[in-house]
């Protein structure tokens, strides 16, 4: 399986998230990030106890991505649009997409940003969920 790195997600996923999802709300420089908070998002999908993955297989893998990146904000501002675009791109090296509309895609960021971080299991059980319903083979 193939890990998203922070230069994908400052050359690839930021600028995407920047150029076509700014809304009213621009997204502040990349540089301007809270120092190893996205290194650390990037890394938990991965991170392995005991020889045994923490988060096994592709859709738990994504979920957590998606989850930490939002609840985490390792950006002063977007980072639910950089959580999306950081999904889309994790995807898309490994061979997959979400065929989803991208107002549902923000709306359910939304939903995640605002959820209780006391239900962190449910809630990325919730985006598994998500992500397994609109995920399609590229």
């Amino acid at each position: 399986m193939k890990k998203i790195t922070l230069a994908e997600v400052e050359y690839i996923a930021f600028r995407l998230a920047k150029e076509l999802l700014s809304f009213h709300e621009p997204i502040p420089n990349f540089s301007t990030r809270f120092p190893n908070i996205l290194e650390s998002c990037l890394a938990a999908p991965f991170q392995r106890f005991y020889k045994k993955d923490a988060y096994s297989g592709l859709i738990p893998k994504a979920a957590i991505l998606f989850y930490l990146v939002i609840k985490n904000h390792p950006f002063q501002n977007g980072n639910k649009r950089i959580a999306m675009t950081a999904l889309f791109v994790f995807l898309y090296k490994n061979k997959k997409w979400l065929k989803v509309d991208n107002q549902e895609l923000y709306n359910f960021a939304k939903w995640v940003a605002e959820s209780n971080p006391k239900l962190k299991e449910e809630t990325v059980k919730a985006a598994e969920k998500f992500i397994k319903t609109y995920m399609v083979s590229l």
